[in-house]
């Protein structure tokens, strides 16, 4: 799997591979976007592997960003043959993504979501992800019924030629979630956006509590 993983992850870093579409030719006005190209909080002083703070695998199930009222279910993601990551169909706008080759959710390494912007017609999932800001909370819940948090560590706004596929993708180091949508100028002649827009995010120890009423059966 982490051979995949790594394979998958080097195919997506090229071309347009990290382009989570939005395409507001007569939808609703702009996103709203960082103040700043980056915003950095003091990130947790020991980013390791740690079996004692990870969870055991589990496949996720709904996301939830209270600050910006998204609660939100999940689909699974892979690679198209060309190696450009799938974005959920334009037809499920209000739905994340997950990566399934990469962690799940709370186990050690990046687990990375992603989601639309916006679409002809309405806002997407993430369609408030550039307000984020550090400290904001994140809830995952899983297939196991728990739901673990994560804290906002960083938004960053970046250029999609320049994506900055080292610090998104991986295996190594502890639970944390990466956030992806796009983000900054709309251009209407290719009718996509310019940028991404990248939520990093770190497991909070102590909240891998039981999400009730939300784990499907069977």
């Amino acid at each position: 799997m982490h051979l995949w993983y790594w394979l998958a992850a080097a195919l997506i870093a090229t071309g347009t591979a990290m382009s989570v579409v939005g395409f507001r030719l007569t939808g609703p006005d702009s996103p709203p976007q960082p103040p700043s190209a980056n915003l950095v909080a003091k990130a947790p002083e020991n980013t390791a592997p740690n079996p004692e703070l990870a969870l055991s695998p589990s496949v996720p199930e709904r996301v939830r960003i209270p600050s910006i009222k998204v609660d939100a279910p999940v689909i699974r993601l892979g690679t198209e043959r060309d190696g450009e990551l799938q974005v959920p169909p334009l037809s499920r706008v209000d739905e994340v993504g997950w990566f399934q080759d990469g962690p799940t959710p709370g186990e050690n390494g990046r687990s990375v979501l992603v989601g639309h912007v916006d679409s002809k017609t309405k806002p997407g999932v993430f369609y408030r992800l550039g307000a984020l800001r550090p400290g904001r909370r994140i809830e995952v819940v899983r297939q196991d019924g728990s739901a673990p948090a994560f804290r906002v560590d960083r938004i960053q706004r970046v250029d999609k030629d320049k994506f900055p596929t080292g610090s998104v993708y991986g295996t190594e180091g502890g639970p944390e979630l990466r956030l992806i949508t796009c983000g900054g100028r709309f251009d209407r002649k290719s009718g996509h956006y310019v940028d991404n827009i990248i939520v990093y995010a770190s497991l909070i120890p102590g909240t891998q509590n039981t999400a009730q009423g939300s784990h499907a059966q069977g």
